[in-house]
């Protein structure tokens, strides 16, 4: 009967088996003011600014705009919109843009409201790095300074930009919690033996009458992800054993926007005016923005205090406000009618860049 090789290789049990990729919680220390740590790696606790630290609104105050003339477009201005779009629609024919006869261009008030907050957030979350003998900055060199005391270079206002910076005084070494210590870990393939039993002959060393020609009849062979050796560098402290652990502040500017079109015209998708611009007649930019009194068109009065009222709730709680700006644009839309062969059209022109939307055009080529 085949006898089973059982002893695959030497076991050392001092190598310890793989930990959490992650410090277990209460593995690392306390550092005071930057609580809500439970101790894991994933902990991302959110600092909300000192109230010193937030603008308040004033109350009764409103921001006055000055009135607009809207623009009109001329027959020649609709004409050349029309044919640059029949040109980026292959099967759309020329001809009717050419030679099609206006009837009426109808200039349409459209006003967009848009609303930016420019915001900085902190928030901390441990780090942790191979100890090869660097330099420590620990609480022995003094108390880490509050989240928000922490200086930091401010970027170009209305700028989405994220900055990470080593709390000062926060750093520590201590054994590598995936080692314990040890610097390698025991291989889960071969669980720390180095060879593993040969899957070709079962561990018999041979088939039948036959030696197998995978193991050469040792009914065994070496762990290829340990390389035999049963253990493997841990792949956290790389083999220094130890780490160091800080906490990094993460500095996040973000410029949270908020954009109004009163629907004026219910045959134009309102969509089509987010890849264009208009002309923004009215901008107004402080710590803080007041709504807007006394415009002729009343939604935008309404939106502007409701906009501004849910920015200040959403982001004082959890974020520095550092600049608000408001803008009123007139985005220019035209509604041209016109006749081909008889039978009448439209299509729209917006945008300061004249762009073109048609439901519905004369001709439609066709390849055979």
């Amino acid at each position: 009967m085949d006898e089973k090789v059982e002893d695959l290789g030497a076991f050392d049990p001092n190598i310890p088996e793989e930990g959490p990729s992650a410090p277990p919680p209460g593995w690392l220390d306390n550092i005071h003011g930057y609580g809500g740590h439970t101790g894991g790696a994933e902990d991302n606790p959110l600092y909300p600014p000192p109230p010193a630290y937030n603008p308040q609104p004033e109350l009764d105050r409103n921001t006055l705009v000055p009135n607009v003339r809207v623009p009109t477009v001329s027959e020649d201005v609709a004409r050349d919109a029309l044919l640059k779009f029949v040109e980026s629609k292959w099967r759309y024919s020329s001809k009717p843009a050419r030679n099609l006869t206006f009837r009426e261009l109808k200039p349409v008030t459209v006003y967009r409201y848009r609303l930016e907050t420019y915001t900085e957030t902190r928030t901390s979350t441990w780090e942790f790095e191979p100890y090869h003998g660097q330099p420590v900055d620990g609480p022995q060199y003094g108390m880490s300074p509050p989240p928000w005391d922490i200086p930091v270079n401010l970027p170009q206002r209305f700028t989405d930009m994220v900055e990470k910076i080593r709390v000062p005084h926060s750093s520590f070494v201590k054994p590598c919690h995936k080692c314990n210590g040890c610097g390698r870990t025991r291989c889960t393939h071969c669980h720390g033996r180095g060879q593993k039993r040969c899957t070709f002959c079962h561990g018999h060393g041979h088939s039948g009458n036959n030696r197998c020609t995978s193991c050469h009849g040792r009914g065994r062979k070496r762990c290829n992800f340990c390389q035999g050796h049963g253990y493997k560098t841990c792949s956290v402290c790389q083999g220094s054993q130890s780490l160091l652990h800080s906490i990094l502040l993460t500095v996040t500017w973000k410029n949270n926007v908020a954009n109004f079109i009163p629907d004026r015209q219910p045959d134009f998708p309102d969509k089509k005016f987010e890849n264009v611009t208009g002309d923004p007649f009215f901008v107004d930019e402080s710590v803080l923005v007041y709504p807007i009194q006394g415009f002729p068109d009343q939604e935008i009065c309404s939106i502007s205090s409701t906009f501004i009222n849910e920015h200040l709730n959403r982001f004082s709680a959890s974020s520095r406000i550092l600049q608000q700006r408001q803008t009123i644009e007139l985005v220019p839309l035209t509604h041209a009618l016109y006749n081909y062969n008889a039978k009448d059209y439209d299509f729209f022109i917006y945008g300061m860049e004249n762009q073109v939307f048609t439901a519905k055009y004369p001709s439609v080529c066709s390849i055979l």
